[in-house]
């Protein structure tokens, strides 16, 4: 089949068929085109490019440039505990043979939950009691929370080494599950998020 024009294929109106004619040139009915240049219809519109210049209150407003969130530095202790310190709090320290009541939130290493004390659904808090002494509690929360002031709050990772190396040690889930699983995972390290309350 050969091939056929194309004004026979399609019907085009007879002024778009004459290649004498442009579209700038076009008139219809009730509307000319014309060819304006940009730099016209800018200056037209009001936009003048020297005023933006001359004056910056025509200008784009440079956004504030806010204070960059605090880096929070992590610290290794020798045990292989490693504490960042989220909120420093204010008041006595914790020392050592002292009684402070917690609040926790336990995790694996891999970000998986075991055990809190906070409700995540109504937040309610059953905070625990613990003696900062080796007997009492684990050898690694321990570390974290000498140091700390009431209202403070620590993330740390703390290692099997130093963590549930006996069942005995505090803090221990009072449920049957998260006591399970914790124990279930107690040769891996695992994240504590700690808010020191008070020291009593």
């Amino acid at each position: 089949m050969e091939g056929l024009p194309l004004q026979t294929l399609f019907h085009f109106p007879p002024i778009l068929q004459s290649p004498s004619k442009r579209w700038r040139d076009c008139q219809f009915a009730s509307l000319t085109v014309k060819r304006l240049p940009r730099r016209g219809l800018l200056k037209a519109s009001g936009f003048n490019t020297i005023l933006l210049c001359v004056s910056p209150v025509f200008a784009a407003p440079i956004p504030e440039v806010k204070d960059e969130p605090p880096v929070i530095r992590t610290l290794k202790l020798d045990s292989g505990v490693r504490i960042q310190e989220i909120i420093e709090g204010e008041g006595p320290k914790a020392e050592e043979g002292d009684v402070v009541e917690i609040n926790y939130v336990c995790r694996r290493s891999n970000g998986y939950f075991v055990h809190s004390t906070v409700d995540q659904f109504s937040g309610e808090s059953s905070p625990v009691i613990l003696p900062l002494d080796e007997n009492g509690i684990i050898k690694g929360l321990k570390e974290v929370l000498i140091g700390m002031k009431a209202g403070g709050k620590r993330r740390a990772l703390i290692p099997p080494s130093v963590g549930y190396i006996n069942e005995n040690l505090k803090p221990v889930p009072e449920e049957f599950g998260p006591r399970r699983s914790l124990f279930a995972h107690a040769n891996e390290p695992l994240i504590f998020e700690v808010q020191l309350l008070k020291v009593l």
